[in-house]
C-alpha cells in the first residue's frame, strides 16, 4: 500500500559521508552474487515447459515460498521512503495501512483464493471472462492493470529507488539501474515465475533482518520508547520563518494525535472513519484482486498452502509498524532540521526540493547510525526490496499481457509461442524502465508522488467492487459488471485529473483549492467511489436476465462446492481457439483455460 507524501526534486544532493567504504562495497557485492546464483539455480532446477509452469511455477510452491515472496512482493523502496517519511511527519497513524492487511490476507486465503483455484484460471482478467462471459471486462480489466504497473507502480519504485541510490550512495543513477536490471532481467526472463518467488524468499529475509537491525540502532540512539514517546512532540526545525513568510504552526509542529492510530473524522489527516471504511477497499484490491500478489496464491501445493502463505504474510505484516513507522519517527528526532523543515531555501538546501524533506528519513538512518558492514547490509535490504517489486511487476505484467491480451490478437497461438512472447514482454518492460530512469534524472518529480496515492484512491475502488459481486452475488450480469466498472472508472479519473491541475497543497502556497476537491479525504471519496461502482452494477444488473447457475459452479461463494458440471460462458469461443490451434497432421491438446479468444465485435 502506498502513502500521500510529496516527492523530491531532480537535483537531489546526496546525504552527507555517503557509502564509500570497502566492507560496504563488498556485502553489497556478496549479496548481488548470491541473488544471481540463487536465480540462476532456480531456472536449473526448476521446470518452465508450459505456459502454467512458467507463470504459476507448476502450481507447486509451498506455503513458506509463497508467504514470503507476498511480503517481498509488497516491501518496495517507496514503502519504505513513504511509510518512514509519512510516519516522521504525522505519526503512527500511516501505520494502521500495514496492520489492515493480515485481515484482507485471510479473506484473500480463505475466500478469494479457493474461488479462483476452483475457476482454474491464471490471471484475474480471466476470471472474470470466465464469471461473466464475453471478453470486453477482461481485456478492459487488463489494459487497466498494465497501465497501473507501467505507470504508477514501475515509476514509483524507480523514482524512489533512484532517489535512495543519489542521496545515499551518491552513485550515477542511470550505471547503477541498468545493472540492477540486468540481474533481475535475467531471472525473470529465463526462470520463469520460480526464479523470482526463490528470490523474492532470498529478500525477504533480507528485508526483516535489515529492518529489524536498523530499528535496535534508531531505538538505541533516541534512548527507548519513552524517549521517542517524550522527543518526538518536540521535534520542531529551528527555521520558520523566510524573508517575509512565516510557516504556520501546523506546518511545522508534530501533530497533537500522533501516537493516536483513530484520528478525528474532520480534522484527522487520516480520518478514523476512513481506516474503518476506506482503507479496507483500497487494500481488498491490493490483496485479493491485484495480479501480482494472487498469482503467488495460485501457484500454492494446495488450498492449505495458499492459506499458509497467507497467515505467514499476515505476521510479517505486523513489523514495518516497529521497523519502519518508528525508526522514521526517530529519523525526526535525530535530523529535525533536515527530516522536518518548513521553509523552501532549507528543504531545498538538504534534499533538493521546496516542499519537505520527509522522505529522506529513512536513509538519514542507515547513513547516520549503521556502522561499517551493517550498513552495506542495510543497502542490500532496500535494494532487495526494489527488485523483488520489479521482478513481481514484470512476471505479473508479462501473464496479462499475454494470456489476456495477445490470446485475443493470435488465437492460434501455441503454448511455445505464449511463452516467447511473455518473456519478449518481459524485456520490453525492462527497456521502458530504463527510459523511465533517464525522465527520473531529468524530470521534476514532486508531482510523481501526489500522483501515486491519487491512482490507487480513485482508480481501484471500481475493480474492487467488481470482483466483490463476481464472488458474492450470483444476480450481478456481464452488462452490469461492464457499465458499473466504466462509470466508476470516469469518476474517479475525474477527480484525479481534477486535483492534479490544482496541483500539491503545500504550507508555502495559499490554497485556493476548491472544498469538493480538497476537503473530501481521499479514503473518503474511495468508499463513495466504490459504493457508486457497487449499486450502479447491482441496478443494471436488476433490468437484465441473470446468468443461469450452470455456468457459475464454483464460481462464485453460494455454488463453491457445488459438484455439477459447469458450461462455461466461453466454451464456445474456446472450442473455436483449440480448432484454430491444431492443425491437420497434429496431435490434438487438451484446451488450455486461457485459451479463450473472442472473435472481433463480440463481448
Amino acid at each position: 500500500m502506498y502513502f500521500p507524501w510529496s516527492g523530491i526534486a531532480s537535483n537531489w544532493s546526496a546525504v552527507d559521508s555517503g557509502v564509500n567504504n570497502a566492507v560496504d562495497i563488498l556485502v553489497m557485492v556478496l549479496y548481488f552474487l548470491l541473488v544471481l546464483g540463487i536465480g540462476m539455480w532456480a531456472i536449473i532446477s526448476s521446470s518452465r515447459g508450459t505456459v502454467e509452469d512458467f507463470f504459476l511455477a507448476g502450481r507447486n510452491l509451498a506455503w513458506w515460498l509463497a508467504g514470503a515472496s507476498l511480503f517481498a512482493s509488497n516491501i518496495g523502496t517507496a514503502h519504505f521512503m513513504g511509510l518512514a517519511g509519512t510516519a516522521a511527519t504525522s505519526g503512527v497513524a500511516v501505520g494502521a495501512f500495514d496492520w489492515n492487511a493480515p485481515f484482507l490476507l485471510c479473506v484473500l486465503g480463505w475466500i478469494f483464493s479457493p474461488i479462483y483455484i476452483k475457476a482454474g484460471v491464471v490471471t484475474m482478467p480471466e476470471y472474470l471472462r470466465k464469471r461473466f462471459g464475453g471478453c470486453r471486462i477482461q481485456i478492459l480489466l487488463a489494459t487497466l492493470y498494465l497501465l497501473l504497473y507501467v505507470f504508477h507502480k514501475i515509476s514509483v519504485e524507480i523514482c524512489t529507488g533512484a532517489m535512495f541510490m543519489r542521496l545515499v550512495l551518491g552513485l550515477d543513477i542511470y550505471l547503477i539501474t541498468i545493472v540492477l536490471l540486468t540481474i533481475t532481467g535475467i531471472y525473470t526472463i529465463t526462470g520463469g515465475f520460480a526464479a523470482v518467488v526463490y528470490t523474492d524468499t532470498v529478500h525477504a529475509g533480507v528485508i526483516i533482518l535489515g529492518s529489524v537491525l536498523l530499528m535496535g540502532f534508531a531505538f538505541k540512539e533516541v534512548g527507548g520508547y519513552q524517549e521517542l514517546l517524550h522527543k518526538y512532540l518536540n521535534a520542531k526545525p529551528s527555521i520558520t520563518q523566510e524573508g517575509n513568510w512565516t510557516a504556520k504552526p501546523e506546518c511545522y509542529l508534530p501533530r497533537p494525535d500522533s501516537f493516536h492510530i483513530f484520528r478525528d473524522p474532520i480534522t484527522g489527516d487520516i480520518p478514523w472513519p476512513g481506516v474503518v471504511f476506506g482503507l479496507p477497499i483500497l487494500s481488498l484490491y491490493y490483496w485479493c484482486t491485484d495480479q501480482i500478489f494472487v498469482q503467488r496464491c495460485l501457484a500454492g501445493k494446495n488450498v492449505s498452502h495458499v492459506k499458509g502463505s497467507c497467515i505467514l504474510c499476515g505476521y510479517l505484516k505486523l513489523l514495518p509498524m516497529f521497523t519502519v513507522v518508528m525508526p522514521g519517527m526517530i529519523s525526526r528526532i535525530l535530523y529535525t532540521d533536515k527530516v522536518a523543515c518548513v521553509t523552501p531555501s532549507e528543504c531545498e538546501k538538504h534534499c533538493g526540493a521546496r516542499t519537505t524533506c520527509s522522505p529522506i528519513a529513512y536513509p538519514m538512518l542507515i547513513v547516520g547510525l549503521l556502522p561499517k558492514g551493517a550498513r552495506g547490509l542495510m543497502l542490500s535490504t532496500l535494494w532487495a526490496s526494489l527488485m523483488s517489486s520489479l521482478t513481481s511487476i514484470f512476471n505479473s505484467a508479462s501473464a496479462l499481457f499475454t494470456l489476456d491480451i495477445y490470446t485475443q490478437i493470435r488465437p492460434m497461438a501455441t503454448e511455445k509461442e505464449l511463452m516467447v512472447t511473455g518473456r519478449f514482454f518481459v524485456i520490453i518492460l525492462l527497456a521502458l524502465t530504463t527510459i523511465r530512469v533517464h525522465l527520473v534524472q531529468t524530470t521534476h518529480s514532486e508531482q510523481l508522488f501526489n500522483y501515486m496515492q491519487a491512482v490507487m484512491s480513485y482508480l481501484v475502488p471500481p475493480i474492487a467492487a467488481v470482483f466483490m459481486l463476481a464472488v458474492f452475488c450470483k444476480r450481478v450480469t456481464e452488462q452490469g459488471a461492464f457499465w458499473g466498472l466504466i462509470g466508476g472508472l470516469l469518476t474517479g479519473f475525474i477527480r484525479m485529473v481534477s486535483e492534479f491541475v490544482q496541483g500539491p497543497q503545500t504550507c508555502s502556497a495559499n490554497s485556493k483549492c476548491p472544498p469538493i476537491i480538497c476537503s473530501v479525504h481521499y479514503l473518503y471519496f474511495a468508499t463513495l467511489l466504490f459504493l457508486l461502482s457497487l449499486f450502479t452494477m447491482l441496478g443494471i444488473s436488476l433490468f437484465t436476465d441473470p446468468i443461469p447457475d450452470k455456468h457459475l459452479h464454483r464460481l462464485c461463494w453460494s455454488l463453491r462446492n457445488s459438484r455439477e458440471e459447469r458450461v462455461d460462458l466461453d466454451a464456445e469461443v474456446q472450442e473455436k481457439r483449440h480448432a484454430l490451434r491444431t492443425q491437420p497432421g497434429e496431435e490434438e491438446e487438451e484446451p488450455k483455460p486461457w485459451a479463450g479468444s473472442c472473435p472481433v465485435g463480440q463481448e
